[in-house]
C-alpha cells in the first residue's frame, strides 16, 4: 500500500505515543486523520498537519486503516464499540495499546465476527524514540493483515517483528518493558548510591556509559534523572501499569518475577510522591 489521498490513516488517541505515531505517518507521506478527548492534542495533530475529526467514529468512517494508542483494554474496549456500530465495510484496526494479552485475543475475535481485522502493534521505546524512528514495533495478528499494513508500520517503527497471532505482541511487550523497566530501576539506584556515597553523578554515568554496564536506558534517562527533568516522555503510572499486567500474567503462567514484585513497589512508591504523571525516569525519587 503507497500513501495517497485515497488512503488516508486514522489515529484514534493522540497522547503522547499517539502524537509521534501520527507525526511519523505524516512523515511519510501519509494522510492522517485524528481524534482524542483532549482538545490540545487534537490542535497538535492539526498543527502537524493532521486533520481533526469530530469523534472516535468519524475517523472510523473516514479511514480503512485504524490505529489505536489508547490508555489501556477498558479504553480500548469502549473505543471499539462505539465507533463498530456504524461500520458497514471491513477495517484492519492497528492497536498500539499497551493492554491485557486475553482482552487482546478477545478483541481480536469479536472483530473478526464482524469482519473487521485486529493486529496489535506494540511499540517497544518512548515516545521521544519513536518521534525519532528509533522505536521498534512487536505484531501480533494475521499474517495477511501484517503484510498489507507492511508500509503503515514500517512507516511508524524503525524495525517490525511479526512475532504471532493475536496477543503475541502484548505479550512480547510485557517481557519487553521487564527488561527495559528493570534497566531503568538498577539504573536509577546506582546513581543515587553514588550520589549517597559521595560521587559525582554525572562522571558517575560517564564511567557506566563506557564500560560493560552500559546500557539504552543510560542513553536515554540517565541525565534526565541527575537532573530531575521529568518531563514526560513516557509516564511512570502508564509503566507502572504495565508492570502489574506482567506480574497477573506470570502468576498465570507460572513464572517467577520477584524483580517485577520489587520494582511494582518502587513505582508505586514513586507514585505515591505524585510522580504517576511525570517521566518515568522519575523512579529514582524512590531510592532518593
Amino acid at each position: 500500500m503507497r500513501p495517497s489521498s485515497e488512503r488516508k490513516i486514522g489515529v484514534i488517541g493522540l497522547g503522547l505515543l499517539g502524537s509521534a505515531i501520527a507525526e511519523r505517518l505524516l512523515a511519510a507521506g501519509f494522510p492522517v486523520c485524528g481524534f482524542d478527548i483532549d482538545a490540545g492534542c487534537r490542535a497538535r495533530l492539526e498543527a502537524a498537519g493532521g486533520t481533526v475529526a469530530g469523534s472516535a467514529s468519524n475517523v472510523a468512517d473516514a479511514c480503512r486503516f485504524i490505529v489505536l494508542s489508547l490508555p489501556d483494554s477498558r479504553v480500548v474496549g469502549a473505543v471499539l464499540e462505539e465507533v463498530e456500530a456504524n461500520l458497514s465495510d471491513p477495517r484492519l484496526f492497528i492497536d498500539t495499546t499497551t493492554g491485557d494479552p486475553d482482552d487482546t485475543v478477545k478483541c481480536s475475535e469479536r472483530l473478526a465476527g464482524r469482519g473487521h481485522e485486529y493486529l496489535d502493534a506494540s511499540v517497544g521505546g518512548s515516545s521521544k524514540l519513536l518521534a525519532a524512528g528509533q522505536a521498534i514495533l512487536m505484531v501480533g495478528g494475521d499474517a495477511d493483515a501484517f503484510q498489507r499494513s507492511s508500509s503503515i508500520l514500517g512507516a511508524i517503527g524503525e524495525r517490525v517483528f511479526h512475532v504471532g497471532q493475536a496477543g503475541a505482541g502484548i505479550r512480547m511487550k510485557l517481557v519487553f518493558n521487564l527488561v527495559l523497566g528493570l534497566n531503568r530501576a538498577v539504573l536509577a539506584e546506582g546513581l543515587a548510591f553514588a550520589s549517597r556515597y559521595g560521587l559525582s553523578g554525572l562522571q558517575a554515568l560517564e564511567i557506566l556509559e563506557a564500560g560493560p554496564a552500559q546500557s539504552r536506558a543510560m542513553d536515554t534517562k540517565g541525565r534526565k534523572m541527575l537532573a530531575r527533568d521529568f518531563a514526560p516522555e513516557a509516564r511512570l503510572s502508564q509503566h507502572l501499569k504495565d508492570v502489574r499486567l506482567i506480574l497477573e500474567a506470570g502468576a498465570g503462567c507460572g513464572a517467577h518475577l520477584p524483580l517485577s514484585l520489587l520494582h511494582r513497589q518502587l513505582l508505586e512508591h514513586a507514585e505515591s510522591l505524585d510522580l504517576g504523571a511525570s517521566d518515568n525516569s522519575a523512579i529514582i525519587e524512590s531510592f532518593r
